[in-house]
């Protein structure tokens, strides 16, 4: 619509007529494409009635859009396009009489989109019941057949003032409403014009409120003995109140299910309601003023404006410099709360992780007081504490975890902390920690990795099976069990580098078997190419795509080569020599890799530290580890 507009606006000046100003002004409507009320134009030739149709000029005007009209037109969104909807709406003909100083006038108005033309016979009715004198019927033939929308007279009158309509008027529901009565003009009287109404009201203080439309329909078909209304007061407008619109869901039980690839996952209950610092959770609505009103007799009519309301904060939440704005100041849940509006930097979960509560997914801090069941995530931007026990599950959090009563991961659970983990137990889980993992009652079959220690450390406190990887130590009491299941202990490296270099080693292999059969076909082609001297346009294609692929290729193996190189001396690099301790027992079946040193325990040892020399595994009195890890959070003081 505003492209429109401004398309609009370009136009050039344009010249119509029409039978009337207001035939003129709807052709240029047509042409400029826009409302007659967008339009401003200029006259250029009023035009001429004429005398019957003899003499009579078309009016000419200059029109052109106007730019304050048409912004009107665009916020109203052109609903008062009055041409447009004369040309939709059927209407039928029209006649107006009336008599004033010159006579009995006859006004004949035309059909629209297909209306009834105006009856003869109905015209002669009328003109017969308010004018008992002589008048032209050939002429009131000739106007009902014409229907040119202007008034001619039809007969003359002897003219008598002393008989002309007589106006009484009325104030009724406290002076909004005024009401006139027409007593119908006596012989020789003529009928009121517009000014003769308004200035009856105004010398009667009627002031305020003149329906133009009404007092212009008693010009042109006076109405007698009748009341019309004819001004009508405004009544006071009191002010909206202010108001605060929340960017958020303010009711914390309403669940939304989230529909993916056409099926709703019922532990996404989407309950939460995240934000993030800075976030704006909410804006006040300024009250509006209140419109005083007024009577038709220009009393002015008080207006009450609107109430202001005024935004309450809590915790984590700021007012903007204006005191319009709430913004979060940290991460974490929205709340309101007795009207004031707070970020939570901690969730707690008052029972267990289920259906009930749904996944949970929160930009703060996670506590859950009872157990996180198999299929269901916990993801927290802050730390996560696990009061119970946590199954086949995912755990994700920026910070620490913490899960009193272990962790069964039932070969499928994830664990993943960009802190430290610690929990009573870890059995059967996948766990990544960018800090240390801390047990107190054994690690069974699990795949661990650690950036920097992984201590168990309890009355039970053994590594039993699955593949234990960790920057600088592992201790333990007991590594390895008396059946001799395979353990696999990695020290003395960065996992993730580690992991990184072997990824990167796979590729530079898959890289250079694909270079090699590249070139074996490349060959054969180029054999081809000696005997035939020329290649098939289709064997020529693929010729020149295959040495394509050798240069894309070779160019990959190289940079993947640069890559190993730089992460080899990352590795190399590294501080920490790395070492093995067992406080109590190591069995057979556990393996040893302190950097690239490997040793395989065939032989059964007691209270060992394994430590790296010479590019071997030394094997050397239990020496205790210097860290004082806290236990107390997992086993509750035991």
């Amino acid at each position: 619509m505003k492209n429109r507009l401004e398309e609009d606006r370009g136009q050039r000046y344009v010249n119509v007529s029409g039978e009337s100003l207001a035939d003129a002004l709807q052709q240029a409507s047509i042409e400029l494409s826009l409302p007659v009320k967008a339009i401003e134009y200029e006259i250029l030739d009023g035009g001429s009635k004429g005398f019957m149709g003899v003499g009579k000029k078309p009016t000419l005007i200059l029109a052109y859009p106007g730019a304050k009209a048409a912004a009107e037109a665009e916020a109203a969104d052109f609903e008062d396009f009055t041409f447009d909807k004369q040309q939709q709406e059927s209407r039928d003909g029209q006649f107006f009489l009336r008599r004033d100083e010159t006579g009995v006038l006859l006004k004949v108005i035309p059909p629209q989109n297909g209306g009834i033309k105006v009856n003869e016979k109905h015209v002669l009715e009328a003109i017969l019941e308010r004018h008992h004198g002589d008048f032209d019927r050939s002429l009131v033939s000739k106007i009902c057949k014409r229907a040119e929308g202007d008034f001619i007279k039809i007969a003359e009158i002897d003219r008598d003032p002393t008989n002309d309509a007589l106006l009484n008027f009325e104030l009724a529901e406290m002076e909004m409403k005024a009401f006139i009565t027409i007593r119908q003009p006596g012989p020789g009287g003529v009928d009121p014009d517009a000014e003769r109404i308004t200035g009856f009201l105004r010398a009667n203080n009627i002031v305020f409120g003149y329906l133009d439309e009404a007092i212009q329909s008693l010009v042109d078909n006076p109405v007698y003995n009748q009341q019309i209304l004819v001004a009508e007061g405004q009544s006071p407008v009191n002010g909206e109140d202010g108001k605060i619109i929340y960017n958020f869901e303010k009711e914390t039980d309403k669940i939304r299910l989230r529909e993916i690839d056409g099926k709703v996952d019922y532990k996404e209950l989407n309950k939460i309601n995240n934000v993030v610092e800075g976030q704006v959770l909410a804006k006040v609505i300024a009250p509006k003023r209140g419109v005083p009103g007024h009577t038709v007799t220009g009393k002015l009519l008080p207006a009450r404006d609107g109430k202001a309301v005024t935004l309450e904060v809590g915790n984590n939440v700021r007012l903007s410099d204006d005191k319009t704005q709430a913004i979060a100041s940290a991460n974490g849940q929205v709340l309101l709360l007795s009207g004031k509006i707070s970020v939570e930097p901690i969730y707690v979960v008052n029972g267990n992780v289920d259906l009930k509560s749904g996944n949970i997914l929160f930009l703060g801090s996670v506590v859950v007081k009872g157990n996180v069941e198999d299929g269901f995530a916990v993801k927290a931007a802050g730390n996560i504490e696990i009061l119970g026990s946590v199954g086949k599950c995912e755990l994700d959090a920026e910070g620490d975890i913490v899960v009193r009563q272990g962790i069964n991961g039932k070969s499928a659970g994830l664990v993943r902390s960009g802190g430290s983990i610690w929990s009573k137990f870890l059995e059967n889980s996948e766990v990544e920690s960018g800090g240390y993992v801390v047990v107190s009652d054994g690690i069974i079959n699990s795949q661990i990795t650690s950036d920097k220690k992984v201590i168990c450390r309890g009355k039970r406190a053994s590594i039993v099976g699955g593949h234990i990887r960790a920057t600088e130590e592992i201790t333990a009491k007991t590594l390895g069990s008396v059946a001799g299941m395979e353990t696999v202990l990695e020290v003395g490296y960065d996992p993730k580098s580690k992991a990184h270099l072997e990824e990167l080693q796979e590729r530079r292999s898959e890289a250079e078997k694909a270079l090699e059969e590249v070139r074996l076909n490349l060959a054969t082609l180029e054999k081809t190419l000696k005997l035939k001297k020329e290649l098939p346009k289709d064997k020529q294609r693929f010729y020149d795509n295959l040495q394509e692929q050798v240069g894309d290729l070779e160019q990959e193996i190289m940079e993947v080569s640069e890559e190993i190189q730089t992460t080899e001396r990352h590795l190399a690099q590294l501080k920490s020599s790395g070492r093995v301790s067992a406080s109590a027992r190591v069995f057979p079946g556990v393996k040893v890799i302190i950097k690239e040193a490997p040793l395989e325990v065939r032989n059964e040892f007691r209270a060992v530290t394994f430590v790296a020399e010479s590019g071997m595994v030394k094997v050397t009195k239990y020496v205790e580890s210097d860290d004082q890890v806290e236990l107390n959070a997992i086993t509750g003081g035991e």
